[in-house]
């Protein structure tokens, strides 16, 4: 159907724990993003969130991080349209201002959302 990739990097100022952890609901927000391109490029319209039919915290986002935050529209209703999220480490903050990019990106946070747009006149 359609797929949406964004990139992300984590700053600093979004670190809420020790460690320099960033809370889950970081991810979330970034998925809102994404669902917004999805509505956009599906239906000229941004679309509203509806709900999250599962979330899993798989492992931690670091400030320092790069994210990469795909979207695949796996239905289409009539208005509505249930998209599967993924939100990938690709790169990680070592120390400092140093920082990696990862062999094997890690996933970390994925999601089922439903988003719904206007009726078509």
């Amino acid at each position: 159907m359609i797929t949406v990739t964004h990139r992300r990097y984590v700053p600093y100022s979004h670190a809420h724990y020790a460690g320099n952890l960033v809370d889950g609901a970081y991810s979330l927000g970034l998925f809102g993003d994404v669902a917004t391109e999805v509505c956009i490029q599906l239906d000229g319209d941004e679309g509203l969130f509806a709900s999250y039919s599962d979330v899993q915290f798989k492992a931690p986002v670091q400030a320092g991080d790069v994210l990469e935050i795909t979207g695949n529209v796996v239905h289409m209703g009539n208005r509505s349209r249930r998209i599967y999220f993924e939100s990938k480490v690709v790169c990680r903050g070592t120390s400092g201002s140093a920082a990696q990019v990862l062999d094997e990106p890690i996933v970390a946070v994925t999601a089922v959302g439903t988003v719904v747009v206007p009726a078509h006149s």
